[in-house]
């Protein structure tokens, strides 16, 4: 962060100061516990927990000041609404940083595609990118506000839970580079349909400026025909794409190696980590990086020692008795569980087991979808799937002979750890409320 005093932090955000103005803060946080020098410490008034009620502790902990919606008996400065005064400081800061901000969102990939990019371009600058995926209206504003005088790319994941949000997310970022990965059927039961999500997804590009870039996946057709929607100029990646991705192999780690091509240059691309689909968020990442100034070549070596950085991602795990656990437990759409099944497959080795939860969010479509997941084990060759929850349970249904559905994750642990063996390979995935790492944490530890 930029620094600024609270009398500014007051004045940006329509706020009263309550102590010494003139008081200086350099970060800002949400939680107590991340506190430190010169921090201002934001309380949010959530469901269950209320923010206020830490603002001593914070100050105690070294925090200068107090971003509250209440006057507090600690110097603070007190707004309206907390988490509009955050948008508002972020705005500010975005407007005094000259970083190159570079937003993305999609369906699926866009934490890992985040990863990518963010591995490719520290290297050519100072960077900012959100840890894991804070994407709404919380984590963008504090993925700003991490930004200071001397970052040089700013990378900005956004989500959206319905038409307008990401408009209001690019008002706080307003990227000079918005890429659009796909249009999938991840939260489809929210918006209804995925036109609908593809009108959502598309307010990035309709937000840059005409000397921006809006980076456009060529192969999914309601992401290429975004590029109507902007006055930027539009570079596209995929196999048909200005950045072209050509064949995929996978290596005995399960590992894509592939081409990339660009005005007229190829490379050999290798991203070390599971799954083929890395290969198209790697040709995605190679498209921005371009965007943002890179070469193709440096692209291309600093994508060969891209290891996975966020957490619960296709987390690959050895037992000490030699049993694999792959944790892709973050997420889960049909899209990326299909991604996840089909890498597991591929990695040539063991006997694959699905430990799987319910895909939220997909409306109608729910009963179909995990249907089709079952489906796709047993075609795959996947030996066992368990499906966990009530919510699953048509996972287990389409495998047929191999699927079987258990209450929650305790059963789940008991049944597999009764009958594993070391030579097998286990897939745990499902949405974030199913929180099936816990699965995956119980078999490591056994």
């Amino acid at each position: 962060m930029i620094p600024i005093d609270l009398d500014r932090v007051a004045e940006v955000t329509g706020g009263s100061v309550h102590g010494d103005g003139t008081l200086v803060v350099t970060s800002v946080v949400i939680d107590s516990r991340a506190v430190e020098a010169g921090t201002l410490f934001a309380a949010l008034a959530g469901e269950h927990v209320d923010g206020h009620e830490f603002a001593p502790a914070a100050i105690e902990s070294g925090a200068t000041a107090v971003l509250a919606s209440r006057v507090l008996d600690v110097p603070c400065v007190v707004v309206p609404d907390v988490t509009t005064a955050l948008a508002a400081l972020a705005r500010d800061n975005r407007s005094r940083t000259s970083a190159s901000v570079i937003g993305l969102t999609g369906s699926q990939g866009k934490t890992s595609v985040k990863d990518l990019l963010a591995h490719i371009v520290e290297a050519s600058g100072p960077t900012i990118a959100p840890p894991g995926s804070l994407n709404n209206e919380l984590g963008v504003p504090l993925t700003v506000l991490r930004a200071d005088a001397d970052t040089r790319f700013l990378i900005v994941e956004m989500g959206a839970r319905g038409v307008g949000h990401i408009a209001e997310l690019c008002e706080i970022a307003t990227p000079d580079i918005g890429m659009v990965l796909n249009v999938g059927s991840a939260h489809v039961g929210e918006f209804g349909s995925a036109e609908v999500i593809a009108q959502a997804k598309g307010e990035l590009v309709e937000a840059l400026q005409a000397a921006g870039v809006a980076v456009l996946n060529a192969d999914d057709p309601l992401v290429s025909a975004m590029a109507s929607r902007t006055s930027a100029r539009v570079l596209t990646f995929g196999a048909e794409g200005d950045v072209a991705l050509g064949p995929v192999s996978l290596d005995e780690l399960g590992q894509p190696h592939f081409t990339l091509t660009y005005d007229g240059a190829t490379v050999d691309g290798h991203v070390p980590q599971i799954g083929e689909h890395h290969a198209i968020n790697a040709a995605a990442a190679a498209a921005a990086a371009i965007a943002a100034g890179v070469d193709l070549a440096s692209i291309a070596e600093r994508l060969s020692t891209a290891t996975a950085a966020s957490p619960m991602r296709m987390e690959h795990h050895v037992r000490g008795d030699g049993l694999v656990v792959i944790n892709d437990a973050y997420n889960a759409n049909p899209e990326s569980m299909a991604a996840a099944l089909r890498a597991v497959a591929n990695l040539g080795k063991g006997k694959p087991i699905a430990v799987l939860g319910e895909m939220l969010e997909l409306g109608d479509a729910s009963h179909d979808a995990h249907l089709a997941m079952g489906r796709l084990a047993a075609d795959l060759g996947f030996v066992r799937v368990i499906a966990v929850g009530a919510g699953a349970a048509a996972i287990a249904e389409g495998a047929g002979e191999i699927g079987e559905t258990v209450e929650d994750v305790d059963t789940a642990v008991e049944v597999l750890s009764a009958s594993l063996r070391a030579d097998d390979v286990v897939l745990v995935k499902a949405s974030r409320g199913g929180r099936l790492e816990r699965v995956a944490l119980a078999l490591l530890a056994h």
